[in-house]
């Protein structure tokens, strides 16, 4: 069965941790929004992060060298790299079958812009449901 091509106008992004142990690839627009979240961990990490579905996703090598925080619903697994510390991405709790991406965190090269907007974190639920509860929070 041939695999699934994602459509032309995304761009396949590389990207990895600091230390190189953990590589990753995301086909994403060359144009993101990134989402600033004011969560306690986010705002702790300065995480920044946008959004695609698992399948335009993948690890390409260094899955063994991840490692897992979660906390309070235990929805987002935050996942990071156990040699350097770097989260370059995690499965966020407000995207499902999705993964958060910190767009400092590709190579060079590929990300031609990003537009910044906030999330409120703080207040999950209540911004969530400002959203529309929809899961529809890609770039």
């Amino acid at each position: 069965m041939a695999e699934k091509k994602p459509a032309k106008s995304l761009v396949r992004h590389v990207g990895g941790c600091h230390c190189g142990a953990v590589r990753f690839e995301v086909w994403a627009p060359s144009k993101v929004a990134v989402w600033d979240c004011t969560c306690s961990i986010c705002v702790m990490k300065q995480n920044k992060q946008f959004l695609v579905p698992d399948s335009q996703f993948r690890i390409l090598k260094g899955e063994d060298q991840l490692t897992c925080y979660t906390f309070n619903t235990h929805q987002a697994k935050h996942v990071f790299c156990k040699i350097c510390g770097v989260q370059s991405f995690f499965s966020p709790r407000a995207y499902p079958g999705g993964k958060a991406v910190s767009p400092h965190c590709l190579d060079e090269g590929t990300l031609e812009g990003q537009t910044l907007q906030t999330f409120d974190g703080r207040n999950w639920e209540a911004a969530f449901e400002t959203l529309g509860g929809s899961h529809n929070l890609e770039s």
